[in-house]
Protein backbone atom coordinates (compact mmCIF):
# COMPACT_ATOMS: atom_id res chain seq x y z
CA UNK A 1 0.00 0.00 0.00
CA UNK A 2 1.23 3.61 -0.90
CA UNK A 3 2.55 5.72 2.17
CA UNK A 4 0.01 8.60 2.79
CA UNK A 5 1.78 11.96 2.34
CA UNK A 6 0.12 14.90 4.64
CA UNK A 7 1.15 18.76 5.24
CA UNK A 8 2.68 16.95 8.78
CA UNK A 9 4.83 14.57 7.47
CA UNK A 10 6.42 14.86 3.63
CA UNK A 11 9.14 17.57 4.70
CA UNK A 12 10.37 15.14 7.97
CA UNK A 13 10.18 12.04 4.95
CA UNK A 14 12.11 14.45 1.76
CA UNK A 15 14.17 14.91 4.62
CA UNK A 16 15.19 11.79 5.77
CA UNK A 17 17.73 11.79 2.95
CA UNK A 18 15.52 8.26 2.00
CA UNK A 19 14.85 8.20 -2.16
CA UNK A 20 11.26 9.74 -2.15
CA UNK A 21 8.56 9.49 -5.19
CA UNK A 22 5.74 11.82 -4.29
CA UNK A 23 2.16 11.21 -6.78
CA UNK A 24 -0.27 14.34 -6.59
CA UNK A 25 -3.23 12.98 -7.09
CA UNK A 26 -7.13 13.78 -6.17
CA UNK A 27 -10.19 12.00 -6.18
CA UNK A 28 -12.09 13.13 -9.14
CA UNK A 29 -9.30 12.96 -11.41
CA UNK A 30 -9.41 9.83 -13.97
CA UNK A 31 -5.90 8.90 -14.71
CA UNK A 32 -5.40 9.31 -10.92
CA UNK A 33 -7.21 6.73 -9.65
CA UNK A 34 -6.43 4.51 -13.01
CA UNK A 35 -2.86 4.74 -11.33
CA UNK A 36 -3.37 3.81 -8.14
CA UNK A 37 -2.82 -0.10 -8.45
CA UNK A 38 0.51 0.75 -10.24
CA UNK A 39 1.75 3.18 -6.93
CA UNK A 40 0.43 1.13 -4.21
CA UNK A 41 2.67 -2.53 -6.63
CA UNK A 42 5.78 0.17 -6.53
CA UNK A 43 5.25 0.85 -3.09
CA UNK A 44 5.60 -2.88 -2.15
CA UNK A 45 8.19 -3.52 -4.73
CA UNK A 46 10.40 -0.96 -3.30
CA UNK A 47 9.73 -1.63 0.58
CA UNK A 48 12.75 -0.74 2.39
CA UNK A 49 14.77 1.25 -0.16
CA UNK A 50 12.32 4.23 -1.17
CA UNK A 51 9.49 5.82 -0.12
CA UNK A 52 6.81 6.06 -2.40
CA UNK A 53 3.19 7.42 -1.72
CA UNK A 54 0.42 9.60 -2.56
CA UNK A 55 -0.52 13.22 -1.83
CA UNK A 56 -3.80 14.56 -2.45
CA UNK A 57 -4.46 17.59 -3.41
CA UNK A 58 -7.70 18.55 -2.02
CA UNK A 59 -6.62 17.70 1.21
CA UNK A 60 -3.21 19.47 1.54
CA UNK A 61 -1.37 22.11 -0.05
CA UNK A 62 1.33 23.29 1.30
CA UNK A 63 3.61 20.94 -1.57
CA UNK A 64 1.04 21.88 -4.16
CA UNK A 65 1.59 25.49 -3.85
CA UNK A 66 5.31 25.18 -3.53
CA UNK A 67 6.01 22.93 -6.19
CA UNK A 68 3.23 24.52 -8.37
CA UNK A 69 1.50 21.56 -9.22
CA UNK A 70 -0.91 22.71 -11.91
CA UNK A 71 -2.01 19.59 -13.49
CA UNK A 72 -2.48 16.19 -12.69
CA UNK A 73 -1.64 13.57 -11.60
CA UNK A 74 2.09 14.98 -11.20
CA UNK A 75 5.02 12.80 -9.82
CA UNK A 76 7.57 14.64 -7.61
CA UNK A 77 11.36 12.30 -6.87
CA UNK A 78 13.14 13.86 -4.05
CA UNK A 79 16.88 12.23 -2.63
CA UNK A 80 19.06 13.51 0.06
CA UNK A 81 17.07 15.36 1.60
CA UNK A 82 15.95 17.43 -1.88
CA UNK A 83 14.39 17.67 -4.50
CA UNK A 84 15.28 15.86 -7.64
CA UNK A 85 15.14 16.64 -11.45
CA UNK A 86 12.62 14.37 -12.26
CA UNK A 87 9.11 15.55 -12.71
CA UNK A 88 6.75 13.55 -14.56
CA UNK A 89 2.97 14.75 -15.22
CA UNK A 90 0.19 12.57 -16.70
CA UNK A 91 -0.65 8.70 -16.65
CA UNK A 92 2.66 6.78 -16.28
CA UNK A 93 3.53 2.93 -16.53
CA UNK A 94 4.79 0.84 -14.02
CA UNK A 95 8.25 0.73 -15.88
CA UNK A 96 8.59 4.31 -16.04
CA UNK A 97 8.31 5.21 -12.33
CA UNK A 98 10.57 1.86 -11.77
CA UNK A 99 13.39 3.30 -13.56
CA UNK A 100 13.27 6.67 -12.61
CA UNK A 101 13.00 5.23 -8.94
CA UNK A 102 16.39 3.14 -9.56
CA UNK A 103 17.52 6.13 -10.62
CA UNK A 104 17.38 7.90 -7.39
CA UNK A 105 18.27 4.50 -5.27
CA UNK A 106 21.67 4.39 -7.79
Amino acid sequence: MAFKFTDENIEEIIASGKPVMVDCWATWCGPCVAMAPTIDKLAQDYEGRAVIGKYNVDEEGELSGKYRIMSLPTILFFKDGKKADIRLTGSQSYETLAAKIDELIG
